[in-house]
């Protein structure tokens, strides 16, 4: 049957960053793993179904998954798409989320675009059924992490090195999004982007956040082959981009089959500081002002691909990004869904996973015995009683 569905969800954190240890020798930090997902599989699954929840943003281990080139372990992707499908939920499938397997290196390699493209198109015709991807998860985010602030990965600190993983990740995502298409005409591509904003805290560095707030549409841009303005233009070209590259993404996009999926969390607002530094802002405009503003500047619908907090504020703050979602959507923005991010508690998010504590972040639904928790409650609620209205809503998916 086809209708206009909503899609309430959250996800599967399954970042798998590389980092440097103490002892100075690489460490891949693979959340999947440490919050116990491989041995719950079916049971996380579960808990979604119980949740209400049935729309899941989920992804196999990249670096598992993608041994050489044209050879693939597709091992836990058969068991889970198995699971999904018999449970009917919909997964929202995220197939590069913060590294790359091994062999690839790091995303400063220019031969990581195509081989990913490539994974993608065998992943598709693999699971031929699959509609739903986020070719690669948080473009600014990963080449921020992992090439300007040096925490993974590659661990560089440079506008050069910055840079350079974008121009690989975006050009990464957008082959993907054409290797898919190949395979599933039908496909619908939700980016996760994190949404910033820079605020100045004194007047002398108003430049620099007026920087910085052109600098964090970088990623959606490119994907989108949006017109790069001059200050963004001669930056990408002074570090090391070229006009042909940057052409190429004009040419290239598929924008008319995405969604807009954007991240929100009480980090993303930043105060940019007199020496050039900036910290967290706290929730300061809010989901809706900044949404609104990548909103007005591409067009497109809008999925909230992300969103949590600790406890005790975690219920609190879920009616507040809520409230946030529901009114863009009364004033006329095509919102489509909404996550809590992820179903179970986390670990070492509270350092970005640039060190291994083996800390429990505990923003989840449940905890990591599997116990839903208070918030966990409240969004099935939230489901239950807002879905009936969603679904009469204008907008929504086109949903077999």
């Amino acid at each position: 049957m086809i209708g206009h569905k909503f899609m309430f969800s959250t996800g599967i954190e399954n970042s798998y960053p590389t980092i440097v240890g103490p002892d100075g020798r690489t460490v891949r930090i693979d959340q999947m793993e440490k919050c116990r997902h491989y041995q719950n599989m079916e049971l996380d699954f579960n808990l979604c179904k119980d949740t209400c929840i049935e729309f899941l943003r989920w992804g196999p281990p990249y670096y598992k998954t993608h041994l050489a080139p044209g050879q693939y372990d597709w091992s836990y992707s058969d068991d889970a798409l198995a699971k999904m499908r018999e449970l009917e939920i919909t997964p929202i499938v995220d197939l590069c989320h913060f590294g790359v397997p091994d062999w690839l290196g790091n995303f400063q390699n220019p031969d990581f675009p195509k081989h990913f493209a490539e994974y993608a198109q065998a992943f598709s015709e693999r699971y031929p059924y699959l509609d739903l991807y986020t070719p690669v998860n948080e473009i600014f985010i990963t080449a921020m992490f992992s090439a300007q602030y040096g925490w993974w990965n590659e661990r560089l600190t440079s506008d050069r090195a910055f840079v350079t993983a974008l121009k690989h990740l975006c050009q990464a995502n957008v082959l993907a999004m054409h290797s898919i298409l190949k395979v599933q005409p039908d496909a619908t591509f939700i980016q996760s982007e994190s949404s910033e904003y820079f605020h100045p805290i004194r007047p002398e560095v108003q430049g620099l956040a007026n920087f910085l707030n052109q600098k964090r549409f970088l990623a959606l841009d490119l994907t989108y082959g949006y017109p790069i303005r001059v200050v963004m233009f001669e930056y990408l070209l002074e570090n090391g981009m070229t006009r042909e590259e940057i052409r190429w993404f004009e040419h290239n996009q598929v924008k008319a089959r995405c969604i807009m999926g954007n991240d929100y969390y009480a980090t993303n607002e930043h105060l940019v500081m007199p020496n050039g530094t900036w910290q967290a802002a706290g929730d300061v405009f809010g989901y809706y002002v900044i949404t609104h503003q990548y909103y007005n500047r591409y067009r497109l619908p809008i999925m909230h691909t992300e969103t949590n907090r600790t406890a005790p504020e975690s219920e609190e703050w879920l009616w507040r990004q809520w409230a946030n979602l529901h009114r863009l959507k009364q004033d006329g923005v095509p919102i489509l869904g909404f996550t809590w991010y992820s179903l179970t508690h986390q670990i070492d998010w509270h350092v970005a996973l640039r060190e291994e504590h083996n800390h429990v972040h505990p923003v989840g639904l449940f905890d990591l015995d599997r116990n839903i928790l208070p918030v966990g409650k409240a969004y099935k609620r939230l489901i239950q009683q807002w879905g009936p209205v969603l679904d009469d809503e204008r907008y929504g998916t086109i949903y077999r």
